[in-house]
Order: C-alpha cells, then sequence, then structure tokens
C-alpha cells in the first residue's frame, strides 16, 4: 500500500468511529430514555477521546507528510492533491486541541442537552445557566488552542465556515440589514394578511405523512433516510446511505412541521448528494455550515414558499386534512405562508425577519465568549435584542434565550451560518436558473428535478475539494454576493404586500 493509501485506511477508521458516536446523539434526542443521559455522555466522551488520539496521533501526522512528499510536484487540482490538502487542514487543527479538551466538550455537551431539554421545559434559565458556564469556559480554552487574530469568536466560527471572520459575518449583516427594515416599513403601511388558517387543527400523523410525501417529491431519498421527532430539528449525515432528518409537530401550526421537515430534508440531500468515489476520504462532506445552511433555506423558502409550488401542492394539502381548509383559496393559503410577522421563534420566522433572529444570536454569543456578557445577565440582554431588532416583548426565556439546541450542544460560533446560507440560496438558486436551459419552466410547473440535478453537481458532488469561497465563484461564476438576495426579497415580498 502506497502511503496514502495508508493513510485513508487510518483516516476511514476515524471516520467510522464519528459515525458511531453520530448514531449515539442521533439517539440520544430521538430515543434514549430521559435518565440515560450521564451513561451516553461518558459514551461518547470515550469515542471522541479514542477518535481524536487516533487522528491526531505520530502515525497519522508521519503518513501524511510521507503522503505529501509523495505527491511533490504534482497537479494542485488532482484529487489526491484535494484530499492531502483537506486532511492537512484538519490534521494541523486538531493537534492543536488536547485530547483532554476534545473529551471534556463531548461529555459536557451531552450532559447539558438534558439539562436544557428540562430547562426550556420548565422555563427555568437558571438551572442551564452553570452548565452554559461551563461550555463556555470550554469553547474559550478551545479558541486559545486553535488560535486567532482578532477575537476568539474567529477561531471557533472557523471550524463551521472555513476561512469567514466574525468582521466577514458583520459586513453580511450590514448589506442585507436595510433592505429587510425597508421590507419591514412597506409592510408595517399595509393591511395584516390574516394567517389564522395555519393554526387550525391539523392532526400530527396527517401533518408528518404530508412532510414525508412533500420531500420525498423533491428528492429526499427514504431507501437511504428516514425522520423522526425531536425538540428541536436537526439533521444527522451518518453516511451518504444513511441521513437522519427529524422535526417538531405542533397541531395548531401547520408550519412547524412542514416547513421543518422541507428544511431538515435539504440538508438530508446535501448529505445524500455526495460522490460514492469520496466515500473514506475527506472529499466525501459538506464543505461548510453555510453551504448546508443555502441547501435547506432553499428547499424550505425558495421553493416550499413559492407559488408553483403551492400552486402544485395545495389541493393535495386540502386532501391530506378534509375539511380543515375547504373554505381557504389558494390565493389566502400562500399568503398567510408567506406572511411577514416578527415573532419570537428563530426556525418559525418568516423569510424577512430570519436574519434578524440569527444577527442577535450572533452578537450575543460573540459577547458571550469575549467576556463582555456574562451567563447570568444572559436573559435580560437577549430580550433586549429581540426588542430593538424586531420590536416585541419575550413573555418567557423558553420562547427566549432557551430555544435552540445550539448552545446546549457546545455549537458556540454556528449561527452565523445561516445567514451565509440563506443568502447563498438565492445566489445558487439565480446561477441554477441562469446555466440551465428549461429550468424555468421546470420551476414554474412544480417539477424539481433539474434544480436538485444543478445542485447535486455544482454543490454536493464537490464536497470539500475547495474552500467555501472557491465553491461559491466555480458554481456562480461571481464571488459571494448579497445582491440576489436582496433582490429576491424585494420583488418576492413587494408582489405580495402590494409595495
Amino acid at each position: 500500500m502506497s502511503n496514502l493509501e495508508q493513510l485513508l485506511a487510518r483516516y476511514n477508521d476515524v471516520r467510522l468511529l464519528g459515525q458511531a458516536n453520530a448514531v449515539l446523539g442521533w439517539d440520544q434526542q430521538c430515543y434514549m430514555p430521559h435518565g440515560g443521559g450521564a451513561a451516553r455522555a461518558t459514551q461518547t466522551a470515550v469515542i471522541s477521546r479514542i477518535t481524536h488520539e487516533m487522528f491526531t496521533s505520530t502515525p497519522t501526522g508521519d503518513l501524511l507528510a510521507a503522503a505529501e512528499q509523495d505527491n511533490t510536484g504534482s497537479d494542485a487540482a488532482s484529487k489526491d492533491a484535494q484530499i492531502l490538502r483537506v486532511m492537512r487542514r484538519d490534521y494541523d487543527q486538531e493537534t492543536k486541541l488536547p485530547t483532554d479538551l476534545v473529551e471534556a466538550l463531548t461529555r459536557e455537551s451531552m450532559l447539558a442537552h438534558e439539562i436544557w431539554v428540562d430547562a426550556r421545559k420548565n422555563d427555568d434559565f437558571k438551572t442551564f445557566a452553570p452548565t452554559l458556564q461551563k461550555l463556555l469556559d470550554l469553547v474559550r480554552r478551545q479558541a486559545d488552542c486553535l488560535g486567532y487574530e482578532e477575537t476568539p469568536y474567529d477561531a471557533l466560527l472557523d471550524r463551521y465556515e472555513p476561512g469567514l471572520k466574525s468582521s466577514d459575518a458583520a459586513k453580511v449583516f450590514d448589506s442585507i440589514k436595510p433592505a429587510i427594515a425597508s421590507i419591514l416599513a412597506k409592510v408595517r403601511a399595509t393591511p395584516e394578511i390574516d394567517d389564522s388558517v395555519l393554526r387550525r387543527v391539523f392532526p400530527e400523523a396527517q401533518q408528518i405523512a404530508f412532510g414525508e410525501k412533500v420531500v420525498r417529491y423533491l428528492g429526499f431519498d427514504f431507501n437511504h433516510g428516514r425522520q423522526d421527532k425531536a425538540v428541536h430539528p436537526f439533521c444527522t449525515g451518518l453516511d451518504r446511505t444513511d441521513v437522519r432528518i427529524t422535526t417538531r409537530v405542533e397541531e395548531n401550526w401547520l408550519p412547524c412541521a412542514l416547513m421543518g421537515t422541507m428544511h431538515e430534508a435539504g440538508h438530508g440531500m446535501y448529505e445524500q448528494g455526495f460522490l460514492p468515489e469520496d466515500d473514506g476520504t475527506p472529499l466525501g462532506s459538506a464543505v461548510s455550515l453555510g453551504f448546508h445552511e443555502s441547501q435547506s433555506r432553499l428547499w424550505e423558502n425558495t421553493v416550499g414558499r413559492s407559488q408553483a409550488f403551492w400552486n402544485k401542492f395545495y389541493p393535495e394539502l386540502q386532501a391530506a386534512f378534509p375539511g380543515v381548509l375547504d373554505d381557504v383559496s389558494l390565493a389566502q393559503f400562500y399568503k398567510a405562508i408567506n406572511k411577514v410577522q416578527p415573532s419570537l421563534i428563530r426556525v418559525e420566522a418568516d423569510e424577512v425577519t430570519y436574519n434578524l433572529h440569527v444577527l442577535m444570536r450572533f452578537e450575543l454569543e460573540k459577547q458571550l465568549v469575549e467576556g463582555t456578557l456574562a451567563v447570568k445577565d444572559l436573559p435580560d440582554a437577549w430580550n433586549a435584542k429581540v426588542k430593538e431588532y424586531l420590536g416585541i416583548d419575550v413573555p418567557s426565556n423558553a420562547q427566549g434565550c432557551l430555544q435552540d439546541v445550539h448552545w446546549s450542544a457546545g455549537l458556540i460560533g454556528y449561527f452565523p451560518t445561516y445567514s451565509v446560507g440563506t443568502v447563498l440560496a438565492a445566489q445558487l438558486y439565480d446561477a441554477a436558473l441562469a446555466q440551465t436551459p428549461g429550468l424555468a419552466t421546470d420551476i414554474e410547473n412544480a417539477d424539481y428535478t433539474q434544480l436538485l440535478g444543478w445542485m447535486r453537481t455544482n454543490v454536493h458532488h464537490p464536497g470539500r475539494r475547495y474552500l467555501p469561497m472557491e465553491l461559491v465563484e466555480r458554481a456562480c461564476n461571481a464571488p459571494f454576493s448579497a445582491e440576489p438576495y436582496i433582490a429576491y426579497l424585494t420583488t418576492k415580498y413587494g408582489a405580495i404586500y402590494g409595495a
């Protein structure tokens, strides 16, 4: 075996251990008895320790160096060179992290999940605060180990969106805030849309069945995937052949499960779309969380809230819930599903205000990491941000700073990728339309086969061959830009609100 073959064999063992740990994490959120949290934390922590030790060991480093030497002078665009580039980045990052820190982060995040579930259920931030403080201490240590130039937050953000700094994320928000403010001003000047039709009684079983029917039509492969319920929707790609998505159901709020299912199926179709030839290599995974979110936001919103989509699926929705929507026209329903109204819950937010939810989380967690905001003051700071950006009062911490799962999972630095992905979804969609003859007609007819095919070719198949901003330019023939997203929002909501 060559040095690269030996390196990949070792890497694949690490990858498989990671998949085993992911199964345990999925099970914890879907099926594990509530009292099993402590044991599960120990199990996953041990696997994380073994995985980290194996990947960062001297034999791995020696094989990587030898394979790089063997590859000297070869084409930088070759698959071997791409594998080695990605492996080097991962190895250099992971070797900066002590194994005890990796193990502790895994253990504390698994324990934190159960504490967070109870805290949210009981609207009790004080019981979660000490756990959040522990996690913050650990991620600050992680940032110090990784190193940074401007702020420790950058080291954490780079884990999810390689090459992106918090100053870059701030520029994204600055570029879209004026458009959001303009649309909101016009919305407030028009009569409020009635969305009470979405708050009728929609039985859980029918909601789940309808959501699965929709995402199967869009292209989610249930032969290599499944859906379950969770406190907070998520997607776990154990392998491209085994992708788990989850949803959350409210019988009196139809978009909760339906849009959640479409969102997570977008993630899932990305995970199912990697090339078989990349199995067992670091290329067969997502380039970044921003790209991941571009896929979920595209299928949830650009497709799932479109007129063409509901032209096809509204009659089927009416049939799925006999008698519930018989008195509601397609035009009424389309406006209701696209109503713009500042609200409390991020995952249920409309397209226009969604990024304001992300912005406030970005600002708050950056302050937490930098130590300018104390954990005990988080609820008040959260409530003040909601008032500032959304103009509403927060009635409880369960609907406020306890609503998201991310901080309990130690995923600090993750939130900006939601807005990067939201902006990127519009740019990718425009590029697909420009590059694919007949796609516009297909979309008008609610046929998304070509759209998924374009995403497969230009986003899914490349995996990690390129850095995120390189992949944007390759797919779109242009650098990352918020202009397509601004145009999309302005055109769509101008038409809906007649402004």
